[in-house]
């Protein structure tokens, strides 16, 4: 089964309905964070990540697709202003007291911050930026994304490639279905924070904003897989995609929708699995 909904976007967060933190960052570390290993593993080939690659990873969370390109030989570096759960599991994969892979953690950083706090005078500037959170899917959700890329562009080298990652049509993604069901129930907050579709240039209007030139994209199947309802459950909320929600009604109401909504993807053997494409586009700086 591959392995997730994406995050709530970093760089748009409200006020979360109270939950425990760091169980939420564990949940998106188990069950949802592995559902992007397709896309990842696609823009690490298509770039030929590998020995020689300075990656700085934008709003990086608990690290994963930081660990698959430094166990391919890059050195990197992540920075997540807003998730210090998250990073506190970043830091148990990648930093040298961990008990993770000693090829991936070789030359890792990992910083509480944004881009400018990862700038280091000795170091060679990078030349890969990824900004991996998907947008797309959440009204809002690429707000101040752009200006994120433009204080990272200083740090990175001419004509280095940065990507960034979106939903893809909702036809084509089946877990739109069950994001829906938090507009539903967010709607009376009208706020960011709720479903809608992905539209054909949001990347590409995103790079441009940042000062970036787009030079390429792809698209990539991430199934979302799940052992049960439960699992699919834990999972989704861990995202925050459904906070808005729990704010306008409550957690009892969004869980008991969320179920309903995940029962039409659940086959007979339990599992839930929900077929979707994901959009990455490279974009070059200036």
């Amino acid at each position: 089964m591959t392995p997730t909904l994406v995050q709530s976007h970093l760089f748009h967060a409200g006020a979360a309905p109270r939950v425990d933190m760091g169980a939420r960052a564990r949940d998106w570390a188990e069950i949802q964070e592995r559902m992007l290993v397709p896309l990842y593993e696609a823009v690490y080939e298509r770039l030929d990540v590998g020995n020689g690659t300075r990656l700085l990873g934008l709003g990086c969370g608990s690290g994963l697709a930081l660990l698959m390109a430094a166990s391919r030989g890059a050195a990197v570096t992540g920075v997540d202003p807003s998730q210090p759960e998250r990073l506190a599991l970043a830091r148990e994969r990648l930093l040298p007291d961990s008990t993770g892979d000693a090829r991936a953690r070789a030359a890792a950083r990992l910083v509480e911050g944004g881009p400018a706090d990862a700038a280091d005078p000795g170091l060679p500037t990078y030349n890969l930026v990824t900004a991996f959170q998907p947008i797309g899917c959440m009204a809002g959700d690429s707000e101040g994304l752009s200006d994120l890329l433009e204080a990272a562009t200083p740090l990175a080298g001419h004509g280095t490639p940065v990507v960034l990652a979106g939903w893809g049509p909702p036809e084509r993604c089946a877990t739109s279905s069950v994001l829906k069901v938090a507009t539903k129930l967010a709607d009376p907050l009208r706020s960011a924070g709720s479903w809608r579709p992905a539209l054909r240039d949001d990347l590409e209007v995103v790079a441009e904003r940042a000062g970036l030139k787009p030079d390429g994209s792809g698209r990539v199947a991430c199934p979302f897989g799940y052992a049960d309802v439960e699992s699919a459950a834990r999972g989704l909320l861990s995202t925050g995609l459904f906070d808005a929600a729990a704010r306008a009604t409550d957690q009892a109401q969004v869980d008991k929708e969320l179920t309903e909504a995940l029962h039409p993807h659940r086959r007979a053997d339990g599992t839930v699995w929900m077929p979707n494409v994901f959009r990455y586009l490279i974009a070059r700086t200036p």
